[in-house]
């Protein structure tokens, strides 16, 4: 049986979003249909809304709604210290910390050369814009330990350095609650690397 036109477009649509299979996008399009045309609507609307009123912070790349974003007008956040990150949701897992009081400054994306993603793909000069007018003390470079990430850092670090700012890099290493057995060689290299005194 085929489904009809509309509904059959919608499965096709959801299918583009990020680990949407066939499947899913299916039982995504069936509960729409099954529910109310309230929810359909308000759904619509949240979708709308966020294409509208939500955009990109001009100082640190970051999604907000309002520009300058929050966190670089927030009067408790300290301006000598950036925390350069690949993409705006990495932001919200350093915020969960609640330990971290920096700036942001969001790369939106890491160098892949095979993907075709070069330095000025990447929003690096804004990131040397704001360090070369000084009052940045250290940049801490906290990219996925990823090939593209590491990368990405070792390129950072070479832009930064000249600039007379501290650079660092994020400590990586034994997720908490794992087990040593199931630790690569890199990952505990990083760990070893990232130990501190106690």
């Amino acid at each position: 049986m085929s489904l009809p036109e509309p509904l059959s477009r919608l499965v096709e649509r959801l299918q583009k979003l990020p680990g949407i299979g066939a499947k899913g996008a299916q039982r995504l399009a069936f509960h729409i249909l099954r529910n109310p045309r309230d929810e359909s609507e308000l759904l619509c609307d949240a979708i709308r809304d966020v294409k509208e009123l939500v955009t990109y912070c001009s100082t640190c790349n970051n999604i907000t709604a309002v520009d300058p974003c929050v966190i670089c007008t927030g009067p408790t956040r300290d301006p000598r210290i950036i925390c350069v990150i690949e993409e705006p949701q990495n932001v919200m897992v350093v915020e969960k910390t609640r330990e971290f009081r920096g700036m942001y400054h969001v790369l939106m994306g890491v160098l892949s050369p095979l993907h075709g993603v070069g330095p000025d793909d990447l929003k690096i000069k804004g990131l040397l814009e704001r360090v070369g007018v000084g009052g940045v003390d250290e940049v801490i470079l906290a990219t996925s330990p990823t090939v593209e990430g590491e990368a990405t850092a070792l390129y950072l670090a070479r832009l930064l350095k000249p600039l007379g700012v501290r650079v660092s890099r994020i400590a990586m290493g034994i997720p908490v609650g794992s087990d040593l057995e199931y630790a690569d060689e890199v990952t505990m290299t990083r760990a070893m690397e990232g130990r501190r005194d106690l």
